[in-house]
């Protein structure tokens, strides 16, 4: 089981790299929990692979500091219709 996690947090931390998702997006390619994905990448990925580990959390940091503008395009779309 334990190796299953391993594998996971390692498969989840190249696709936030390569594509630049947010959690809640990988989240939902992968059909697991958002919550899991952040515990994978954040936590156990911190202990399998240092490197990977500080590139995911490069994105994320950055998907962070993007998500108010993602949160005003998504109101706009809201009331807008489209």
């Amino acid at each position: 089981m334990r190796e299953f996690s391993d594998d996971r947090a390692i498969i989840l931390g190249e696709y936030i790299i390569d594509t630049g998702a947010t959690v809640r997006a990988a989240a939902k390619v992968f059909k697991i929990s958002k919550s899991t994905v952040h515990k994978d990448v954040t936590e156990r990925l911190y202990y399998i692979d240092r490197v990977l580990y500080r590139q995911v959390k490069e994105v994320l940091e950055k998907n962070k500091r993007e998500r108010h503008i993602r949160g005003g395009l998504a109101t706009r779309r809201k009331y807008r219709g489209g």
